[in-house]
């Protein structure tokens, strides 16, 4: 019997076990890959953040986090001196000030975790997936997990649960109320939702390589099957005044040009999710190594969840050969300044990502199921033409920060990018709890937001706040005998509840410093 079961070892599960365990509870998380971290990790994207994070605007543990893998390159690598200074950025990355190799999360997360694993407070089972759960009335019993890699099945109990898994798996299972796609805006009064409802109007997903460029090296791989298709392939979606070629897959955003290198004003891609950086070390003969995360390689012709499993195989293979053919175009096709054509030496890097493929170990997932929480959060709530604050909503029941714009890919349906800004923002409490579950809560993207207000709340230090104060939510239920619902429906015990998670480093308010910086 644990006190709480985590579904999803990525960064909202592994926060919440941080959390859970700091306050005593026996707590057991599954993870399907070998390799905790979930997005930094086994989906292999470097932490997009906001400008303050080096100062405000996350918890302290996702600072320890983020301050642990700089301490791991300073100590292990031998950075070039002008590099070793405060606020090194491993990569050098655009998109990114700790964009890093995500086998450094792996290390530096098990390392947090070490404390909880080596006194047996925390159980984790990895290649593990949750295929069952038991439900009376409102409440999880218990699960029944099974070995990804033996086929074993083990049954488990728990006193609380949260989903932490990155399509919001849990709550089809528990047969939860929840959302995917897009609401109409006859219900949630959003300026830029559709007109009417689609659960289909999901954003598309990417399969993300590791590669590296051998300048005198010729590493092409074999012609993938899907070549020819992603070659010629043309969303609809998208007028050809918008399209530039750079790959098999066109595409320009804010009609930027692209270049894989610096050349003149142009987008240099290779910089742009990067994780290793020559300058940044005194190492001769190492080349740069970079993540194929770019707008060409979105995949959304067709979803992964809520479809039948040949769908499924089927998509995730249209994803992988979308990516490996532009890998493919890179390095026989693409132009260069010089006139000539192809990066032969460009090379996929498995080791990077902990693959014999070069692929990341699980697809990158922007938009899971959504609960129908005790809150939805809008694009009302986070708006500069709604709010008049130099913040969003300041909910009563905060329990966290952050910011981020309102980024929506491309989805299934054919609905092109949606970029829009947004105020920095604060998470709310009731939208990490549903209204039809009093022991369950959302602990990863599957939070009370909309289709809209998901493309700002589903960044790496958002989806590590929320794991975080489910985990301490957890806790404080056990220790006070209490429901989530109840902590957030009586005022005394929700700030007393605000006041444990201060205490535990989470800030609930963008500080006066802050607002002096913008």
């Amino acid at each position: 019997m644990f006190d709480l079961i985590i579904f999803g070892g990525g960064l909202g599960g592994c926060a919440a076990a941080m959390a859970a365990c700091s306050q005593g509870l026996k707590v057991l998380m599954t993870e399907e890959t070998d390799w905790i971290g979930g997005q930094s990790t086994s989906q292999a994207v470097p932490p997009d953040e906001h400008p303050w994070i080096e100062e405000f605007g996350c918890t302290a543990k996702y600072r320890q986090y983020r301050e642990d893998i700089r301490t791991y390159y300073l100590k292990n690598m031998p950075v070039a001196g002008a590099a070793s200074r405060e606020g090194f950025n491993p990569g050098g990355a655009i998109v990114s000030n700790i964009s890093h190799d995500p086998r450094v999360s792996v290390h530096v997360l098990n390392e947090m975790l070490s404390p909880y694993l080596l006194t047996g407070r925390l159980t984790l089972l990895l290649e593990t997936a949750a295929v069952s759960v038991t439900r009376t009335e409102r409440s999880l019993q218990c699960a029944e997990l099974m070995s990804l890699r033996t086929g074993e099945r083990m049954t488990v109990e728990g006193s609380y649960f949260i989903d932490a898994t990155e399509t919001g798996d849990i709550l089809p299972m528990a047969s939860m109320e929840y959302v995917t796609g897009s609401e109409s805006r006859e219900e949630t009064g959003e300026p830029h939702a559709t007109e009417k409802a689609d659960p289909n109007n999901i954003q598309g997903f990417t399969y993300v390589l590791a590669f590296e460029y051998d300048e005198n090296g010729s590493h092409v791989i074999p012609k993938p099957e899907m070549y020819d298709f992603w070659k010629e392939y043309q969303p609809a979606h998208w007028p050809d005044k918008m399209l530039s070629l750079v790959g098999p897959h066109p595409v320009t955003l804010e009609r930027r040009e692209y270049a894989l290198f610096a050349d003149g004003s142009k987008f240099p891609l290779w910089k742009y999710r990067r994780v290793y950086s020559k300058e940044q070390y005194d190492v001769a003969d190492a080349n740069e190594v970079t993540l194929l995360n770019w707008p060409q390689n979105d995949y959304f012709i067709g979803n992964i969840y809520e479809v039948s499993e040949e769908d499924k195989k089927k998509h995730l293979h249209g994803a992988q050969q979308l990516s490996l053919s532009l890998l493919y175009w890179l390095q026989t096709e693409a132009p260069r300044p010089d006139g000539g054509s192809g990066y032969p030496g460009l090379r996929l890097r498995g080791d990077v990502v902990g693959t014999p493929t070069g692929f990341a170990k699980a697809p990158y997932i922007r938009e899971s199921r959504r609960i129908r929480g005790l809150y939805t959060i809008t694009e009302q709530d986070v708006s500069p033409a709604s709010q008049t604050a130099r913040s969003a909503k300041k909910y009563e029941d905060r329990v966290g920060l952050g910011s981020y714009s309102i980024d929506l890919h491309p989805s299934f349906t054919g609905v092109s990018y949606v970029d829009i800004p947004a105020l920095p923002y604060h998470i709310p409490l009731g939208a990490l709890i549903p209204r039809d579950m009093d022991n369950l809560l959302a602990g990863n993207k599957n939070i009370g937001t909309t289709h809209i207000t998901n493309g700002c709340y589903r960044l790496h230090p958002t989806e590590w706040n929320i794991g975080e104060v489910c985990g301490e939510l957890a806790a404080y239920c056990i220790q006070h005998d209490c429901q989530p619902a109840e902590v957030r429906g009586n005022t005394n015990t929700l700030h007393d509840f605000q006041q444990t998670l201060r205490e535990a480093g989470v800030q609930l308010e963008w500080p006066d410093e802050f607002y002096e910086q913008r």
